[in-house]
């Protein structure tokens, strides 16, 4: 019975509810758009999605599928980049619920783990033994093992620690037809005791067995060559001098053979010491010429990258400065060593150091010993499969020809002719990759959207294959062909060998229903592509957003959105702060992108910006703008909700919320003028239930004092200022500074005037336009900024730089303003000249003199200022006044302006606050400072720990010469 047939359809969803209790059965249209894509550049709606809660109701909904005759995509993590982990019957989820660590025997170095655990999760279970799991791929903070399994994935310290078929011990799986099994190494004697049992376990055994011996010359010739040959089936694991083992062979299998139900890996000690060495070539070719002499040194990581990461590494995140880490050079073999003994002789290093530079006749090396700079360089490396979804000229570039492999001691002539293939096509891509197993990972500038553009994808990808086999490589070192390279293996195995995959497949899934059109009967590669000629999306793409970054297409803009999900971590950066408290696909910034993805396409999703769909899964989204940042290829969700909340709503009731929250300096302004009588009815607790419950506002929020003189007045009424000729500065006094914290604005000004600036202020009654933004009323949002910028254009036009306090609403200066108010001169003016109070001391002001605080600072870095502002000039700062910084990687604050304000979010909101932030603060000794410049962040900071944080201006009032020391509290 087909599955798009509605009866199947309703009795399928009947039975799969029935056994899936704890879990979750979706048939709905917002969930089957999250799994619609994974990493790669293939698109397929499922029928369903299930995430079983346990690994029975996994058992049960394969079961349930196999009376139905249903295809089955098994999934992880959705990181998978040749097109295995998208299909068009049920897929099955395993790593929302499926994440268990069962077991750890340190003394046998095993883990028993459940196939949906996530590696980084693993790791951090088997830290306190000193073990770890040995492959790490660079997605290893969301990867799930059973994806792993599914991939043979290796990662950058395969060249010690071997693929994850070197280090599978057992494997439970179940078959598509319902026979559950334990998998493991067997000796000859143990083969024939099995195949003996009989039942299906001996049925497939004795097959296998067969299978191996029909084709021994072939396993020994054309299989196992070297370690990176990971296409096809890998039937090597059959051979009787390998030891017979079932559980290797299934690895990198791509789902298409067996479920895996449960898992027991092979652990390794981790280094008790690491050095980092880096090696600079002429270009990328040089380097993989220069990785087998590497080897010789037995490194544990040896990593190629090239000029073009470090280049978009530096376009995309604020702050970084790979150009200080890297030596000289175009292209760099980053080489790993690790040791036992911490405290072996570090004079080694550099005698190390000195004989790679000799023996790969490198241009430049670097030793770099401190963990933090090592950190730095493994983020250019581990960041460069999103970067490289951007060519270096900034057009899209997709997977496809990802991760080929070659023998080492091939690399350097490979990558010169994979470059000359590619100017043969008219084709650019930057490659990079594990140069120490001779993987190479590429995105190419491929045109899906013509006939032309396909017609060479197609060739490229034949003419790729057979470049890869005359330099005896591989489609695939590490990723899996799936669907992206399968089409293409008789061009790199022989007739025998292809015949054997289809036998080994035909063992397991006889009826062809575990990932279907993968590796086996594969489906061409040019089918099912999200992008495809002549198709265009159904709704309108007019935006009132500049999207200026993607030519103002918002179709374009969610295509960044590659699936690398590096959002679905659970710590480090800002992004995405609702997944961490509910780890759900929907509140992701993966799985919002792919959800707006499908409401323009108008297929699954079909009410177009009416979208129910869209609204509930963008309902989390915190607009911390953290993933404009964090996200390797710079998707900005909060842009995409602030323009699909203004279309939305258009012409329509909004949420109550708009009208209170998003229009929070109307009413600042008019509390303002009677500030007493405002906090009266406010703190009253009678009436601040009773307006909190008409305004949409969380009923365990209380809502914050207003200050009893404005900041304004107190700088208009205030004694004589410092007299001499001043830099002229135009401090920005945002609403929260004016009308909450004036003690900010006052400390700001008092430091700035100390440091030699004549401050100015711009005209009463001016806003950025922040609020209006956020809740996607941007008619009135640029109506707000228009005025705004008539009014200080005139001191930006002397050149007067525009100081910011309040770091969302710089933030709106420096990059917002250009989206809502494109081709405006005086926008682009204020975006260039709109400074943080930290960089204009930094820049503007290096000679100012502050005293020694000699004190410890707990700061907490506000998600807008860590997305476009950057903070290294922050703690250039606090360094010059004696403040040594201890800069939180912690997130998003959970309050997120009027995100955790409002009824229905409080709960996330504390959530996301006690991650990392909340209890760092409380734990923080009393003589430490507490330091963040977000209003929310101190608000969160003051209402759920009881600590008052502070303003970096205030932290720097106390540091001028004769001023009162500080007080943390």
């Amino acid at each position: 019975m087909s599955t798009t047939a509605p009866r199947t359809l309703a009795r399928l969803e009947r039975d799969l509810r029935a056994v899936v209790v704890s879990g979750e059965v979706a048939f709905g249209a917002r969930r089957r758009a999250e799994y619609a894509q994974d990493a790669s550049t293939y698109r397929q709606v499922p029928a369903a999605v299930v995430l079983p809660g346990s690994t029975d109701e996994l058992v049960d909904t394969l079961a349930v599928c196999h009376r139905y005759g249903v295809a089955v995509t098994l999934r992880g993590a959705g990181t998978s980049i040749a097109g295995q982990a998208v299909g068009d019957g049920v897929v099955v989820d395993t790593s929302r619920h499926l994440g268990a660590v069962l077991a750890v025997d340190p003394e046998a170095r095993t883990a028993r783990v459940e196939p949906g655990v996530v590696l980084d999760d693993l790791q951090k279970v088997l830290r306190p033994y000193g073990l770890r799991f040995g492959p790490d791929p660079s997605t290893h903070a969301r990867c799930t093992v059973g994806g792993m399994i599914g991939n043979n994935a290796c990662g950058t310290h395969s060249v010690a620690w071997g693929r994850t078929a070197d280090n599978v011990v057992e494997l439970d799986v179940v078959t598509y037809d319902g026979h559950r099994m334990t998998l493991r190494k067997l000796t000859e004697e143990e083969l024939l005791r099995v195949i003996d049992e009989g039942g299906r376990r001996g049925e497939i055994h004795a097959r296998l067995r067969d299978l191996r011996d029909a084709h021994l010359a072939l396993l020994r010739t054309e299989f196992g060559r070297f370690r990176r040959q990971v296409s096809g089936y890998s039937l090597e694991h059959l051979l009787p001098e390998r030891g017979f083992d079932p559980a290797a062979v299934l690895v990198g299998t791509e789902g298409t053979c067996a479920v895996v139900v449960a898992a027991t890996v092979r652990l390794v000690e981790l280094p008790a010491r690491r050095t980092l060495v880096a090696l600079g070539f002429a270009d990328l070719p040089a380097a993989g010429d220069a990785a087998r002499h590497v080897l010789e040194h037995r490194p544990i990581a040896c990593e190629g990258l090239g000029g073009d990461q470090v280049a978009a590494l530096r376009r995309n995140v604020p702050d970084a400065e790979p150009e200080k880490l890297l030596p000289e050079g175009r292209g760099w073999l980053l080489c790993e060593f690790g040791y036992a003994d911490p405290a072996e002789d570090p004079h080694g290093d550099r005698e190390l150091a000195a004989a790679l530079h000799r023996d790969t006749g490198a241009l430049a090396v670097r030793l770099v010993a401190d963990p933090a700079e090592q950190a730095a360089l493994w983020r250019i490396r581990e960041d460069s499969s999103g970067l490289a979804t951007r060519a270096p000229d900034g057009s899209e570039a997709w997977p496809g020809w990802e991760d080929s492999a070659v023998p080492v001691e091939h690399l350097g002539d490979y990558l010169r002719d994979l470059d000359a293939l590619l100017a043969r096509h008219g084709l650019q891509g930057t490659p990079y990759g594990h140069f120490g197993e001779g993987c190479v990972h590429i995105r190419i500038d491929f045109d899906h959207e013509t006939p032309e553009g396909l017609r060479i994808f197609r060739q490229f990808m034949t003419d790729a294959a057979r470049l890869v086999g005359s330099h005896g490589g591989t489609l695939s070192g590490e990723h899996g062909d799936g669907q992206a390279r399968a089409e293409f293996l008789p061009l790199v195995y022989s007739p025998e060998a292809m015949a054997a995959f289809a036998d080994f497949k035909d063992v397991w899934d006889p009826e062809n229903r575990l990932n279907p059109g993968i590796l086996v009967h594969p489906r061409p590669a040019d089918e099912r592509l999200r992008i495809r000629p002549g198709h265009r999306p159904r709704l309108p793409l007019t935006t009132t957003l500049a999207l200026t970054e993607d030519d103002g297409d918002l179709s374009r803009a969610l295509r960044r959105c590659v699936g690398v999900a590096k959002c679905r971590t659970s710590s480090g950066g800002v992004m995405c702060p609702s997944y961490r408290a509910t780890h759900d696909e929907k509140d992701s910034t993966r799985g919002r992108a792919r959800v707006l993805y499908e409401m323009i396409q108008g297929e699954v999703v079909t009410d177009g910006w009416r979208s129910k769909e869209a609204r509930e899964s963008l309902d989390l989204c915190l607009s911390c703008k953290g993933c404009k940042s964090d996200c390797p290829v710079g998707v900005d969700m909060a842009t995409y909700k602030s323009e699909f909340l203004h279309q939305h709503y258009k012409g329509r009731l909004r949420p109550v919320t708009h009208y209170t929250l998003g229009r929070l300096p109307v009413w600042a302004r008019l509390a303002g003028k009677a500030p007493r009588l405002a906090n009266a009815v406010t703190q009253n607790p009678a009436a601040a239930a009773f307006l909190k419950r008409i305004g949409g506002i969380a009923p365990q929020r209380p809502v914050p004092r207003f200050a009893t003189q404005r900041f304004r007045d107190w700088y208009e009424t205030r004694g004589p200022v410092p007299a001499g000729d001043r830099q002229q500065v135009l401090l920005w006094p945002d609403t929260f500074t004016e009308y909450f914290t004036p003690e900010v604005g006052r400390a700001a000004v008092e430091v700035l005037e100390a440091a030699g600036f004549e401050v100015l202020l711009p005209p009463d009654h001016l806003c950025c336009g922040l609020t209006w933004l956020t809740t996607g009323q941007l008619d009135t949002a640029r109506r707000v900024l228009d005025r705004t910028l008539t009014a200080v254009d005139p001191f930006l036009r002397r050149g007067i730089p525009l100081v910011g306090l309040e770091p969302s609403c710089t933030s709106l200066f420096r990059t917002d303003g250009t989206e809502l108010l494109a081709d405006d001169a005086r926008a682009r003016r204020a975006a260039e000249q709109t400074l943080t109070f930290a960089e204009l001391l930094d820049r503007h002001a290096p000679d100012a003199v502050f005293d020694r605080l000699d004190t410890t600072a707990l700061t907490q870095t506000h998600c807008h200022q860590h997305a476009t502002l950057g903070s290294a000039a922050d703690d250039r700062v606090l360094a010059r006044a004696g403040v040594d910084s201890g800069r939180l990687d912690s997130g998003c604050c959970g309050l997120a302006g009027n995100f955790g304000f409002e009824r229905g979010h409080y709960e996330v909101s504390v959530q996301v606050g006690e991650q990392v932030l909340l209890p760092a603060v409380r734990g923080a000794g009393d003589s430490t400072v507490v330091l963040a410049d977000g209003f929310s962040c101190r608000t969160q900071i003051a209402q759920l720990s009881g600590r008052r944080a502070r303003h970096l201006a205030e932290l720097l009032r106390e540091a001028l010469p004769g001023a009162t020391p500080p007080n943390p509290h």
